[in-house]
């Protein structure tokens, strides 16, 4: 029998911080549908939210609500708000560097944030975060690490949760079992034509909620980013970072013109942009950033800048076409303050679980923030709780295609979404 103490579906920054949080003790098993650094949270650009001070708790608070359309959990923001210097403590203990400016941070202003509380590295905060957390994991000798191999179900009797299974990728389907575990799958970004998610990131675990009566919520709060690259090349959409509209660059119509207040919520500036370009009768608008950001634009935002002269513009000297695209799943399975679903043993972490701490609408480089502290809460509640149980043998699985899998699954989210959009008019 593969029997783990703990099982983590998911190698991005949620699921990696759980694995650090419960120590050396526990014998873990992560599993990865890709390679460990193909998650979404690696390729996260602006960085991480936190509270400044103690007077910035309510400016803070009201700046998530608003963008959240006050449909948010207060007392998950709270939480989130309240563990966010603690967070990025550790974080720094686990050797994350950020930008600093003299003696201390270097701080950024998105959209939706009326203070400058950002701290980031570079235009790759996601990467440098997720880059040390998995150097961390990879030194855990408790911790064993299953590439490429896809969770299609969880092994489920009476409400409890006793593992999950796999197919790996040369199509043999396996049980592991556990004594708890956490789903951290990600996003929902390749059910999209157009996404800045890895299209590997299909909600896996929604499917697997839905099908296991798991409680799921919001799940048609679906974020749409203002700005990825426009381009007529298929695969996933290149984010331009939120942080090159807090430094300064605006958007432009056909004509030259600026028509819209760029640090607006995510959800307003991409309504703005969508109106524009039925005015202008044109697939994109432009974003520039030369003549209106003060700093090296090349070395603030050396990663987009690369991107963007593969395909033909130069941001230091002209501007560039964009266009909104699917960025980031609000909704998801249900969890309580500590990341516990409907199921007894089954914990949810990061973008697909919901404790409704983004609202209708995420601020913008909350994610990562609220992430990190839930995965802590997750890791932390395992352990005050933690007791053996017995565990049932489940007979061999049997499973569709993974195609046929992959179709179902698909059908089955995108009809929840459907029902839910109904069920909100």
């Amino acid at each position: 029998m593969n029997s783990y103490d703990v099982i983590i579906i998911g190698t991005g920054i949620s699921g990696v911080f759980t694995a650090i949080n419960l120590g050396n003790e526990k014998n873990i098993l992560i599993i990865t549908k890709n390679s460990i650094d193909q998650s979404d949270s690696y390729l996260a650009q602006g960085g991480i939210s936190v509270q400044l001070d103690d007077e910035d708790y309510d400016d803070f608070m009201e700046d998530t609500l608003r963008a959240g359309h006050y449909e948010n959990n207060k007392s998950a923001v709270d939480i989130m708000i309240r563990s966010s210097r603690e967070i990025i403590q550790d974080l720094i203990n686990l050797g994350v560097d950020f930008d600093r400016r003299g003696s201390g941070f270097s701080y950024t202003k998105e959209g939706a944030h009326s203070k400058t509380r950002i701290l980031h590295f570079k235009d790759f905060t996601g990467e440098e975060i997720n880059s040390k957390l998995i150097q961390k994991v990879k030194q855990m000798k408790n911790v064993t690490i299953l590439e490429e191999n896809a969770v299609i179900d969880i092994l489920a009797k009476n409400n409890t949760c006793y593992g999950v299974v796999a197919r790996n990728k040369n199509n043999v389907t396996s049980n592991y079992y556990s004594q708890v575990t956490v789903l951290a799958t990600g996003g929902i970004g390749g059910l999209f034509e157009r996404s800045t998610n890895y299209m590997h990131l299909t909600g896996d675990a929604i499917a697997i909620a839905l099908k296991n009566k798991v409680k799921v919520q919001d799940i048609n709060y679906i974020q749409v980013h203002p700005t990825s690259l426009y381009t007529l090349h298929s695969g996933r959409a290149f984010l331009i970072s939120e942080s090159v509209r807090g430094e300064g660059a605006v958007l432009i119509d056909k004509n030259g013109n600026r028509f819209t207040d760029e640090l607006q919520p995510r959800d307003i500036v991409t309504e703005k942009i969508y109106e524009q370009m039925e005015k202008d009768n044109m697939p994109y608008v432009r974003l520039c950033l030369h003549g209106y950001i003060k700093t090296n634009i090349a070395k603030r935002f050396p990663k987009i800048y690369e991107q963007c002269l593969k395909e033909g513009y130069d941001i230091t000297k002209e501007c560039v076409p964009v266009v909104p695209a699917q960025h980031y799943f609000m909704g998801g399975i249900q969890v309580d303050l500590k990341s516990k679903t409907s199921m007894e043993n089954l914990y949810a972490v990061g973008e697909t679980s919901c404790n409704g701490v983004h609202g209708k609408n995420r601020l913008a480089s909350n994610s990562l923030l609220e992430s990190l502290v839930f995965s802590k809460r997750a890791a932390q509640d395992i352990t005050y709780h933690w007791h053996v149980n017995k565990l049932p043998v489940f007979s061999a699985p049997s499973y569709p295609s993974n195609e046929a899998l992959m179709l179902q699954n698909k059908e089955m989210i995108l009809k929840e979404i459907k029902k839910e959009e109904k069920y909100a008019k």
